[in-house]
């Protein structure tokens, strides 16, 4: 079963300074209006050029750009707040970690790649396209709209500096990984992760070594209260195994569904 939801959405090569120039508008409290055509003034020249259709590619792209920081979907909303106010504060280097957690919040099928991607480096050291893709086909089914998306992903993972290509085409490895020290980020991010799981639950240690947080290393810290202080999850004790973090909504709707 696909992790999330069997729905693709993320469909272009997403450049990390386009989200930056999206959440620092969002920041600067323009409306939507303001910046989607600001959008539209900055990729004129880099997407779908001498095209101005609706469909485009990048009428594609500045949807997903508001999706990720003007319109994040209900349960992503309070995440994308939090997520603003860590930007007001992080220095550049650390904004990635704040940009993949809502992208992969927002985008289940990119969570899954990364996954994916994060599985097969820690088994071999690199990661071949091609392994990616039939993975995502076993899982999503045989569509040229997996394989699209599945490329442009692992495009956009290249652009961001957390792959790098190796000497052989279509394989690549992975460089340094981004020590997250900021101990509000790293509890940030692991919830960001836990926003792509279709059950909302998960234990701790498994959130915090999360293949699909491959780009990532988290500082030594002690993490027993790491997440008590956020308003959109609860920690469970879960026997000898440990503690399990839940976000709230989920558990509120499973008992619901209980109930009736």
């Amino acid at each position: 079963m696909v992790p999330g939801t069997d729905q693709i959405g993320f469909s272009q090569r997403i450049r990390l300074e386009w989200l930056d120039q999206t959440a620092n508008l969002v920041l600067a409290g323009s409306d939507a209006a303001v910046i989607r055509a600001e959008l539209h003034n900055i990729l004129r020249d880099k997407v779908s050029v001498r095209s101005d259709a609706r469909r485009c590619n990048r009428e594609k792209t500045i949807t997903i750009l508001s999706r990720v920081w003007l319109s994040a979907p209900g349960k992503a909303a309070g995440l994308r707040d939090d997520a603003l106010e860590l930007l007001k504060h992080l220095p550049a280097p650390q904004r990635l970690a704040v940009h993949w957690g809502m992208v992969t919040a927002v985008y289940p099928f990119w969570a899954v790649v990364a996954a994916c991607v994060g599985r097969l480096l820690r088994l071999q050291g690199s990661v071949a396209a091609t392994h990616v893709q039939r993975r995502m086909s076993e899982q999503y089914g045989e569509r040229e709209t997996v394989f699209r998306a599945t490329r442009r992903i692992l495009r956009s993972f290249v652009d961001w500096g957390v792959l790098t290509e190796t000497g052989i085409k279509g394989v690549y490895e992975q460089p340094s990984r981004l020590v997250v020290d900021d101990r509000g980020l790293k509890a940030w991010l692991v919830e960001a992760s836990l926003h792509a799981r279709r059950e909302g639950s998960a234990l701790v240690k498994d959130l915090l070594e999360s293949p699909g947080l491959f780009p990532f290393e988290f500082a030594p810290a002690g993490d027993d209260d790491l997440f008590r202080s956020s308003p959109r999850l609860e920690i469970v004790r879960f026997g000898l195994d440990g503690d399990v973090a839940v976000l709230r909504n989920k558990r509120r709707s499973r008992e619901s569904s209980r109930s009736r």
